[in-house]
């Protein structure tokens, strides 16, 4: 399984603003090159099911995945229910810092073609983070970068 974290300040903006942005899954096509759609459909209790189509290397990767919005604890979970992956799953987790709203991205994914595992896996987590980036971006503006145990606390 290999694993790819995202994790930057959104200077300037809260914590519940964020996770709202974060959260409008069908924005993203508009923030980032590589995302060519999300079709979000949404349910009253906070879950949704978004199907995305992204540019990979010269071709395009399909899934649907399950979204469980936790509104008090500004967290969002996912988890493929098909796809072009053969397990996706991770979250974002969104808390308030002294600098701005700290935007942690995890996921775990599995691309199921073991005899290309060294060559696919690398390109895929590298293209992962680069979209997480973009898309974090376009959401936000300016981001500061940060390892995901950094705190707030910094001078």
């Amino acid at each position: 399984m290999n694993s790819v974290m995202v994790c930057v300040i959104a200077t300037g903006v809260d914590a519940d603003t964020a996770l709202d942005r974060v959260r409008d899954f069908a924005q993203y096509p508009h923030l980032a090159e590589a995302v060519i759609s999300v079709e979000v459909d949404e349910s009253a209790d906070l879950t949704m099911l978004s199907t995305w189509t992204v540019r990979f290397r010269r071709g395009l990767m399909r899934w649907t995945e399950r979204d469980f919005v936790d509104l008090e604890n500004r967290i969002i979970a996912f988890e493929q229910v098909s796809g072009d992956f053969t397990k996706f799953d991770g979250s974002w987790h969104i808390s308030d810092t002294d600098r701005g709203a700290k935007v942690e991205f995890a996921a775990q994914f599995d691309l199921g073609i073991p005899s290309l595992n060294e060559l696919l896996n690398p390109l895929a987590e590298t293209a992962l983070r680069a979209n997480v980036i973009s898309i974090l971006t376009g959401l936000f503006g300016r981001i500061e970068h940060v390892a995901p145990a950094d705190t707030a606390e910094k001078p």
